[in-house]
């Protein structure tokens, strides 16, 4: 089909006349388009182009292209913290996107941002774990405190074992309460869950474990019911129906147990309730929108959420006004 050139005159003219018959009279943008006889996007075209004169065979850069500055910034954010074998960074473009984004570094796409990265070589390629789909489980919660999740995790330290037991939000995935303890002992759970409804009085979750002898015997049960709440066991050898917590401590013990060294049961207190800070109030989860756990436990998503759409909106003006420019120039 032959291509036909309007005049830019002419082209700024139909806007401006749909612009202000649209302004003046009840014909929607569909009906005046109709009747000149143009599509939307040749309109949405040519209103970009208002006062631009036609630069046709030429290499046009988009408007919304990143800006040379965007990808200095992305590219020496990713490079920094890599080297700095930041592990909660290094387990996803996507995280380190929202991150570069909450940090005012760069408001970018996580599409953008992997393009990025895979010209400088910088993709993490050996988070290669495959996720299955299998065995949802129970019905997810929809509010906090609605399912805690507990279990234990052994940490050899020195040759011999320390257990971290923890509590977990199902809703928000924040850490409620943990304890580094020499036993798991019946009397080691029921600490660590007590500790964590002290925080929480008025609460009245669902516990959800796996069928551990901690976690089946009479006294555990009528521990339960003393502090008014229920308890659900998952399914017997499937540790996946309590995914949540073991997803957890897969983290933990990738970005904290593997890389540090404790000397003694205090030295592994420290260090793990800094991670567990950090994974509670910094980390952010692929799994609630790349915000933190406490964000969510804390019911502050839409403030967040907002921040961050009012940054991409100004990134989008300027790239704008920026690329505007230089075609006017």
């Amino acid at each position: 089909m032959k291509t036909i050139w309007v005049d830019p005159t002419v082209r700024d003219s139909v806007v401006e006349y749909v612009h202000e018959k649209k302004r003046t009279t009840a014909f929607t943008l569909t009906t005046l388009l109709l009747m000149i006889g143009i599509d939307k996007s040749k309109y949405y075209a040519w209103k970009l182009r208002v006062g631009i004169d036609n630069q046709h065979n030429c290499n046009l850069p988009k408007s919304n292209r990143l800006l040379a500055e965007e990808k200095k910034a992305v590219i020496a954010y990713a490079k920094k913290h890599y080297a700095d074998n930041d592990y909660y960074l290094r387990d996803g473009y996507r995280r380190l996107t929202y991150r570069m984004l909450d940090e005012d570094i760069a408001a970018v796409s996580p599409s953008s941002v992997y393009r990025i990265l895979q010209s400088e070589n910088l993709l993490n390629k050996w988070n290669t774990a495959k996720v299955s789909a299998k065995g949802n489980g129970f019905t997810q919660p929809r509010t906090v405190h609605e399912h805690w999740h507990t279990d234990i995790k052994y940490i050899n330290v020195r040759g011999s074992f320390i257990y971290l037991i923890s509590v977990m939000d199902g809703y928000s995935r924040s850490i409620i309460h943990h304890e580094v303890r020499l036993c798991m002992a019946e009397y080691d759970v029921q600490l660590t869950i007590q500790r964590a409804k002290e925080k929480y009085p008025n609460e009245h979750p669902r516990i959800i474990s796996d069928n551990g002898g901690q976690f089946i015997s009479k006294d555990f049960q009528k521990f339960i019911r003393a502090i008014e709440l229920t308890h659900v066991k998952t399914s017997i050898a499937y540790p996946q129906s309590n995914g949540k917590l073991e997803r957890f401590h897969r983290s933990i013990g990738m970005e904290c147990l593997r890389t540090k060294s404790f000397l003694n049961i205090e030295d592994a207190r420290i260090l793990i309730a800094q991670y567990i800070e950090q994974y509670n109030t910094v980390r952010l989860h692929s799994s609630l929108l790349y915000l933190t756990p406490e964000d969510v436990l804390l019911g502050r998503v839409k403030e967040r959420t907002a921040v961050r759409e009012e940054k991409i909106k100004n990134a989008i003006e300027k790239r704008l006004q920026f690329w505007n420019a230089k075609q006017a120039a």
